[in-house]
């Protein structure tokens, strides 16, 4: 069932470990197919390296597991998933990572500013939604703020979420948050904790690709 979304999820995810934005078994990745409304999601305690497409579980909005062929149970925030997806109706995949500069600050409950032009893609700031434990309805519900306002919010004392309408694009915000939490960790250390100029959403909202570039072939 839906074997080709499978094997994107697993390409995410492994990606996701090789490029360091989660460790070991750590992080969840799933897809809502919107022909049938199943989630796919990645199974709890599977290493990344060892993950398969058919180690991915499909499961309905209301929580009942459709499929598991190796018998095992999907991710254990599952429900922070269907809370993304019920929230809005144009997420289509989430990724949750821990990666480390982004974590750092969803522990000091800071918001990550638009510092340059690439937070623009998942909305400019990444805010921090409040602390609930993992697998908990409380952490779920602590999302749906935060995302009505970008596309990627910090978990407090936890880790990072991000959405879209692919995996793959999905997966590239998470890159970025990772990526400007790390330049802004770096500015405050050369800049003696001295908060850096922050781009503004109307100037993020300002950028559409030159048109002096033409075309001859068109």
């Amino acid at each position: 069932m839906l074997e080709y979304k499978k094997q994107e999820l697993v390409e995410m995810a492994k990606k996701a470990s090789n490029d360091g934005l989660c460790k070991h078994k750590s992080g969840n990745f799933s897809i809502r197919d919107e022909i049938t409304g199943y989630i796919l999601i990645t199974p709890s305690g599977v290493d990344r390296e060892d993950l398969t497409p058919e180690d991915i579980c499909v499961m309905d909005s209301h929580l009942n597991v459709i499929e598991n062929e190796h018998d095992l149970k999907p991710s254990s925030e599952v429900l922070m998933h269907i809370y993304a997806y019920k929230s809005r109706n144009d997420i289509k995949a989430v990724v949750h990572t821990h990666s480390r500069f982004a974590t750092a600050f969803a522990v000091l409950k800071k918001p990550i500013p638009p510092i340059v032009y690439e937070a623009a893609y998942y909305g400019g700031t990444v805010y921090v939604a409040p602390y609930g434990r993992p697998g908990t309805k409380e952490l779920a519900k602590s999302i749906i703020e935060p995302l009505k306002k970008s596309d990627a919010c910090l978990l407090e004392s936890h880790g990072v979420i991000t959405v879209g309408e692919s995996i793959e694009e999905t997966y590239l915000k998470a890159k970025y948050v990772e990526e400007i939490a790390e330049i802004y960790y770096r500015t405050l250390t050369m800049n003696n904790n001295k908060e850096p100029h922050v781009l503004s959403d109307e100037e993020l909202k300002k950028w559409e690709y030159p048109s002096y570039i033409k075309f001859n072939n068109k």
